[in-house]
């Protein structure tokens, strides 16, 4: 404090008395401090808020996996699901053993078999074209989440395709008896596997 403060607050002092200096300067104080303080309130209740919004987003995420979680669980263990499910699929695979087996007559008549390379390429993508056509069919239906085209494995291309060959070149000639008995017993096996992966 220099000289000239010294002489502002006695000049203030004589003028207004010492009391009229120390109240001001207490009011200024208290101003200050509740300035401080309502600052300090607003900052706490802000992170407050803050938190609590935190803590409602999260649990809100949690609430909406576990009920996604739960009508997986409920939707598997509805025993009318999987019937829809099994009607549905069912008359698309006996719809694939019948495209089979045109298929198995159509290579035999139209194909030079002698050459297996190109059979066995021609087989394939005829297979690979049926196995799609019916997983598109599939897409639109849902099981747990999942259309049902993702239960499907593409595995299953090859296991018909050894069927188809095995038919075409079998020893004993042209059976389409035989083929249908081969091809459904494959599909039979197909739909095992696909059933599997429903309540894996």
């Amino acid at each position: 404090m220099n000289t000239t403060d010294v002489t502002t607050v006695a000049h203030g002092i004589s003028d207004f008395g010492m009391m009229a200096v120390t109240a001001a300067f207490f009011l200024l104080l208290s101003a200050a401090m509740m300035v401080a303080i309502f600052k300090w309130f607003k900052a706490i209740i802000n992170q407050m808020m803050q938190d609590n919004k935190e803590s409602l987003q999260e649990l809100a995420k949690t609430t909406n996996a576990q009920n996604d979680m739960l009508q997986d669980i409920s939707e598997g263990l509805r025993t009318e699901t999987q019937l829809r499910i099994r009607n549905l699929t069912g008359f698309a695979f006996d719809l694939s053993i019948e495209q089979v087996c045109r298929l198995i007559k159509r290579v035999r008549e139209e194909n030079h078999i002698i050459d297996h390379e190109a059979t066995a390429i021609k087989i394939r993508k005829s297979l690979q074209v049926i196995h799609n056509d019916r997983n598109s069919r599939f897409d639109p239906f849902t099981y747990r989440g999942k259309p049902i085209s993702e239960y499907c494995n593409t595995d299953w291309v090859e296991d018909v395709a050894k069927v188809v060959e095995g038919e075409i070149y079998n020893e004993d000639g042209a059976n389409n008896a035989r083929a249908y008995t081969n091809v459904k017993l494959a599909y039979d096996n197909i739909k095992t596997d696909f059933y599997q992966r429903l309540n894996a």
